[in-house]
């Protein structure tokens, strides 16, 4: 006879199972390699592929070998620099100190906050009287958005979100006045055949029973009251319901981090990855990607976010020989 019990499915690592509050994940980490520039960058989820990649690892047993590897295309135009934030130190930590837009900024940034009117104070003025007090400034930051105009999107929205910037105080004052009102590539922040970890958020699943959010046992065939349910709801004291048990709610939409995700490959001529007939429910990559070894959380569209590797490992090299362009259509 079949035997009834069964290990325990479903990772308490991450609980409570919350939904996502928004796309658009935030980092609470940021790993600093010293170097003066943004620590992170942002892309759109284009979908998955395959390349044939020369393997240069030397204690792999596919070393020198030509191997499969399954890709994530991410299409990363550059980020544009609305802004620079100024930090003090408050009584329960950072607080906002100041911030500072540039005067040319995009009509695409208005759609989505309203900001300050740039001819009453200008942007070099307003940094000229915080130079003054920069003392009492405990970190500075850059306020960028995407710019979903150069993807094959749809959305006219950018997405906003706050870089931190490596460096001392002074290093990044200066690094902040260059690049407001610019444009940040990819290619400024990390390299090729790099590891990096990846934040975003998980497909959307809905709200789901035990047995496919924990994988709980179903009940034996002829169970009285259902079978897609719990065998037990917890000992009788004390008398309530532990964290521990597997319980109905909300599955997928979580901010999920990976980590150490290899960068495979960037480019700036989405002509030379796209299958024919374009990647399925995203379409073309028009100019700058990055491949990914293996997957990325999240369905495509979705905002995924880089930042430099938490529990860094060595660097390993691929060189890339073939990519798959053929037909993702059904």
């Amino acid at each position: 006879m079949a035997k009834y019990s069964k290990p325990r499915a479903g990772s308490l690592a991450y609980v409570p199972r919350k939904r996502a509050k928004k796309e658009t994940p935030r980092i609470h980490f940021w790993p600093d390699p010293g170097e003066v520039r943004i620590l992170g960058f942002a892309g759109y989820k284009v979908g998955m592929s395959n390349v044939l990649a020369i393997d240069h690892r030397k204690n792999s047993p596919t070393s020198g070998l030509e191997v499969f590897v399954p890709v994530t295309v991410l299409e990363t135009p550059p980020l544009s620099v609305a802004a620079i934030r100024f930090y003090k130190k408050g009584y329960t930590g950072l607080q906002v100190y100041s911030d500072i837009y540039s005067d040319n900024l995009s009509e695409d940034f208005k759609r989505v906050i309203t900001t300050p009117d740039s001819k009453k104070k200008k942007p070099d003025d307003g940094i000229k009287e915080l130079e003054k007090k920069l003392d009492e400034i405990a970190d500075i930051r850059l306020i960028v958005h995407t710019q979903p105009k150069l993807t094959s999107l749809s959305k006219k929205k950018p997405d906003l979100m706050e870089m931190h910037i490596g460096g001392e105080m002074g290093e990044k004052l200066d690094y902040a006045k260059e690049k407001l009102g610019g444009l940040i590539s990819l290619s400024e922040v990390f390299r090729e055949n790099q590891c990096v970890d990846i934040t975003g958020v998980s497909k959307g699943k809905g709200f789901q029973g035990v047995i496919k959010r924990y994988g709980v046992r179903m009940q034996p065939r002829k169970a009285g009251k259902g079978r897609r349910h719990i065998g037990s709801g917890g000992a009788w004291t004390p008398a309530r319901k532990m964290w521990r048990e597997p319980l109905p709610g909300q599955m997928g939409y979580h901010t999920r981090t990976e980590h150490n995700k290899m960068l495979m490959y960037m480019g700036d001529d989405g002509s030379k990855i796209n299958p024919k007939g374009g990647f399925l429910r995203y379409g073309t990559v028009k100019k700058d990607y990055v491949l990914i070894k293996g997957s990325v959380p999240g369905p495509s569209k979705r905002l995924i976010r880089m930042t430099h590797p938490r529990k860094p490992k060595k660097d390993v090299t691929y060189e890339i020989t073939h990519v798959n362009l053929s037909t993702k259509q059904k």
